[in-house]
């Protein structure tokens, strides 16, 4: 009973319903429209609206729909956006994903129903464009689910909720994963709680002392005036970011030092994890979570400082509240039960997501039985938002023969797959294949303090 309170907090706090709604406005029908640049010139494209207000592109590769073993990728894309949906949203996606066309796969995204957080949320606008394609184009031969960043939780969880282990046939075969955001958000964003407490010790102007002073976790308050471009002025004046090392005082590059060193982060996406510990943590907290914290730092020791026992002593604490941990968890946190066949991707030196979490999915997955049908492989990129443009059709063509042949891959052969692509994808030479088969993600745990159970 309690467990089912806590899923029912989740979907009241975080704006979805337990099952995809069966009584959403009619959906448009996919309207023709111009492919952008660079989607092949032979593709069709199409865009609508769900029927709950979220915004879809598709794009359908020559000769689609006469081909017997016609594939179609859903693609759950990254953020949350704080915003209100926006048709450019997918385009932008499509745009970037282009190689999915030009490898013959026909591409649908979801702006997801509204701005801001909610994973099963998205999950469900994914399954929903996803019937919405099939009613209009047809039954694909295959259908993949491809999550990149927070879309990397979202398309694990549809991956769960529509094709469970051990469940009815799902219309879902297979299941890509790159820059996964896939610990769950309590895992996710614990570091960024972190970041706003050591950032406030070290600079004190998030808020000012002569600002309304607020807890946090809680972001920002909502009728703040504050700017995006505010923050990084005020990163700036305390760290000198945006400025060139040379022209750092010392005080300023002690305290950049300090607070990367604590929080392990790199110095080009300090003013990026800031901003989501601001806006992203506004949006979660007092509009999905009822004001609720779902974030704890009580008893967390950071390290990596000149004065660890001063820093310990001087940030400022805060517990988790029970009810709002949960709601998160319930809403977002991976249970590793799918039966899918599951091949994920992620940047070693990714700024962003922290390669750290594909360990903590590996650990979800093998603690749920279902570790034997999850393989990972990791990049020596730096990147996050989009990696080489040889690797992502080779994943794809290494799931779909796991699926079609029953060939499981291995990191060894990603990689050869991904050389061999080369030729065809990797046209200007810029991009080549960066997979390092045998590199092991360490334990999140070595890098953003464990909190109380």
């Amino acid at each position: 009973m309690k467990k089912r309170l806590t899923q029912l907090a989740a979907f009241a706090l975080l704006g979805t319903a337990p099952l995809l709604s069966a009584h959403a406005a009619t959906a448009t029908a996919p309207r023709p429209a111009a492919c952008p640049s660079p989607v092949p010139d032979t593709a069709r494209c199409y865009t609508g609206e769900d029927g709950t207000g979220a915004l879809y592109w598709i794009a359908l590769p020559g000769g689609w729909a006469k081909d017997a073993k016609r594939v179609l990728v859903m693609h759950a894309h990254g953020g949350p956006e704080t915003g209100p949906p926006k048709l450019e949203r997918s385009e932008e996606d499509l745009k970037r994903w282009a190689v999915t066309v030009k490898a013959g796969y026909a591409w649908a995204g979801s702006t997801y129903r509204r701005g801001g957080y909610g994973v099963t949320m998205s999950a469900e606008d994914t399954e929903r464009l996803r019937r919405i394609f099939v009613r209009h184009f047809g039954q694909p031969h295959r259908t993949l689910l491809h999550g990149q960043s927070y879309g990397g939780g979202v398309a694990a969880k549809a991956a769960e909720l529509y094709a469970p282990a051990g469940g009815a046939k799902s219309p879902y075969d297979g299941l890509l994963l790159t820059s996964g955001v896939i610990g769950g958000g309590n895992n996710n964003y614990d570091f960024r709680l972190d970041l706003r407490v050591v950032y406030q010790y070290v600079c004190r102007n998030h808020p000012r002392p002569d600002e309304p002073q607020y807890p946090l976790w809680m972001g920002l308050p909502l009728d703040a005036k504050l700017t995006r471009a505010d923050l990084a002025e005020r990163v700036k004046a305390c760290t000198g970011v945006g400025l060139p090392a040379a022209q750092r005082t010392p005080e300023q590059a002690a305290h950049l030092k300090t607070i990367l060193s604590v929080v392990k982060i790199q110095e080009r996406s300090l003013v990026g994890h800031l901003a989501w510990a601001t806006w992203l943590f506004q949006d979660l907290v007092q509009k999905r979570l009822g004001g609720r914290n779902p974030f704890g730092n009580i008893g967390v020791v950071y390290s990596g400082s000149a004065d660890d026992a001063a820093l310990n002593a001087g940030v400022l604490r805060y517990a988790a509240d029970p009810q709002a941990k949960g709601a998160l968890a319930a809403d977002s946190q991976p249970t590793g039960r799918t039966a899918l066949p599951t091949v994920g991707l992620h940047a070693i030196d990714d700024p962003t997501a922290f390669v750290e979490l594909e360990n903590s999915y590996r650990r979800i997955r093998d603690a749920a039985g279902t570790g034997g049908n999850l393989v990972q492989s990791f990049s020596s990129e730096r990147e996050h938002s989009y990696l080489s443009d040889s690797e992502y059709p080779a994943l794809f063509a290494a799931l779909l023969d796991w699926i079609d042949k029953g060939e499981k891959p291995t990191p060894e052969g990603l990689a050869q797959r991904c050389k061999a692509a080369m030729a065809r994808y990797d046209t200007d030479g810029k991009n080549g294949c960066h997979i390092k088969p045998e590199w092991q993600p360490p334990a999140l745990e070595s890098r953003v303090p464990p909190r109380a159970p």
